[in-house]
């Protein structure tokens, strides 16, 4: 069998209808992973799961809202209940506000927070006891080049998400006992529907990103793949509480 099959492995992907998270849950599907898609919009999520099954895999759809703790663990046990156990777990839910910190509201900071970091560790905390029943998992953060670098109009976001490499760090550490490895990922510049809207309300974001980037290109949803089914998969058994970008080389320019 090759290290990066995942045939007879089940994965749950949060924000896995679009995006980053889609392009994820694509390279996992293709690689033989029953793919369990959780996201606030239904019929997004159900469009996902259709061509995923394309792949002659298993999938599933639940509607969820990640800030709800309660919400995150109904969720985990019925992705066991319905596809019949959790090996791979894709934390990538997550939102942004753009203002400046002088003009961010306490509730907007929670809002932010509560949905990119906090969640990661509700779904994490539920799907622990799971993976430890099958002898062990795979837990993908997903982070940003914001968990490295600041920006004046993302207070909230790159504290989520310089948090989410903590915490992914922190899980590798104790979970590590139980084969559990934990990592997080750190996506550059993604054209996405987040990420477009960036584009309208940043002045000059595009042309910024295209200079800096030593490809010279906006990634795409689909070169999220490969990273996510070598983080899924046994080629990765030893990789435990890193932070890897996927980043067209943005960060290797200081």
């Amino acid at each position: 069998m090759s290290a990066f099959d995942l045939k007879d492995r089940v994965a749950l992907v949060t924000g896995g209808n679009g995006g980053i998270g889609l392009g994820m849950a694509r390279g996992l599907a293709q690689a033989g992973a029953a793919v369990a898609i959780a996201g606030r919009n239904v019929a997004k999520s159900e469009a996902a799961a259709a061509e995923l099954a394309g792949f002659g895999v298993k999938t599933a759809v639940f509607a969820v809202d990640v800030t709800d703790e309660v919400a995150c663990r109904h969720m985990v046990d019925a992705a066991v209940g319905q596809l019949g156990r959790l090996d791979i777990l894709i934390n990538n839910a997550g939102i942004n506000i753009r203002k400046q910190p002088q003009d961010y509201t306490m509730a907007e900071w929670r809002q932010v927070i509560d949905s990119n970091l906090t969640s990661a560790f509700s779904c994490a905390h539920a799907a622990y006891p799971h993976m430890k029943t099958v002898g062990g998992g795979k837990i993908i953060n997903i982070g940003s080049m914001m968990s490295i670098f600041g920006a004046s109009f993302a207070p909230a976001y790159a504290a989520s998400k310089g948090g989410i490499v903590q915490l992914s760090r922190a899980l590798a550490s104790a979970w590590a006992k139980d084969n559990i490895q934990v990592n997080a990922v750190l996506p550059g510049w993604i054209d996405t529907d987040l990420t477009r809207r960036a584009r309208a309300e940043v002045s000059g974001l595009n042309s910024m990103v295209l200079m800096r980037t030593p490809a010279r290109r906006w990634g795409t949803p689909e070169d999220m793949s490969g990273v996510a089914v070598f983080l899924a998969s046994k080629a990765s058994d030893f990789v435990t509480g890193a932070a890897i970008p996927v980043d067209g080389g943005y960060a290797a320019q200081g």
